[in-house]
């Protein structure tokens, strides 16, 4: 059995359109060019090339069937075109990486800057830059770029989980917990069943003082997970304390 998804290439998609009538009818070919990844047997998704020829942007969910009738491979095209802009757009990311966990942060943001220019909407990207910003506690620079990660409903996929507890864990260390609750509250909404979610949540909710959240979020991570210890531990320092804490 395969393991998906499995990554197709570039695909083309040709769409012919009439314009005028009687003798001054005319055809015109668009042609577009698109990602695809085999989902399943019969599920694919494929997303649009940006003028980088990266993909970016929503995907869009066909059928087997549709996907074979209608969409055109075009192996040359991403050779040429997508890989080695791909390449230079993961390259600027790694950098962004290393140098963030350096603590060299001005370096980072270049980097991650540059991959955004590639493409504005790369997961991994502005998740580097919005860490960067909370370390540097540039709240505007922030806030853009949370504006930006609240729109991608990728970066809450769950490739992206560990990331994702990662950035929310570093609006809470900053002190940004209005942030850190809207982030994960939208995370929270788009996979209800992720316990560290609602753990991390929990922790911004004490840091912030409301024990009632807190703890209400505690029992919701138990009783996805019975044997998460830690929040069992957490929950049971919350009940210890003073009833006006």
């Amino acid at each position: 059995m395969p393991e998906y998804p499995i990554v197709l290439g570039v695909y083309s998609h040709r769409v012919l359109t009439e314009v005028g009538t009687g003798t001054t009818r005319t055809q015109h070919q668009k042609l577009t060019y698109w990602f695809a990844r085999q989902l399943s047997d019969e599920n694919f998704d494929i997303q649009p090339l940006n003028i980088y020829h990266v993909p970016s942007g929503l995907r869009d969910f066909i059928k087997s069937d549709k996907f074979l009738a209608e969409y055109t491979p075009e192996p040359g095209y991403y050779q040429a075109n997508t890989v080695p802009a791909l390449k230079s757009l993961y390259e600027k990311i790694s950098k962004g990486e290393e140098y963030l966990q350096d603590g060299q942060l001005d370096a980072a943001e270049r980097e991650f800057v540059k991959a955004l220019m590639i493409d504005e909407n790369n997961v991994e990207a502005n998740y580097g830059l919005g860490e960067v910003y909370t370390e540097k506690n540039e709240f505007e620079k922030l806030l853009k770029v949370l504006r930006v990660l609240m729109g991608l409903e990728d970066a809450f996929a769950i490739e992206h989980r560990e990331r994702l507890n990662s950035f929310g864990v570093r609006l809470r260390k900053n002190g940004h917990f209005d942030q850190a609750i809207a982030f994960l509250e939208k995370a929270l909404e788009i996979n209800p069943g992720d316990d560290h979610v609602l753990f991390n949540l929990a922790r911004v909710y004490f840091d912030k003082k409301d024990i009632p959240n807190c703890k209400l979020r505690l029992s919701q991570a138990l009783a996805l997970n019975p044997g998460f210890n830690e929040a069992r531990k957490f929950l049971n320092y919350c009940e210890k304390m003073p009833a006006d804490t």
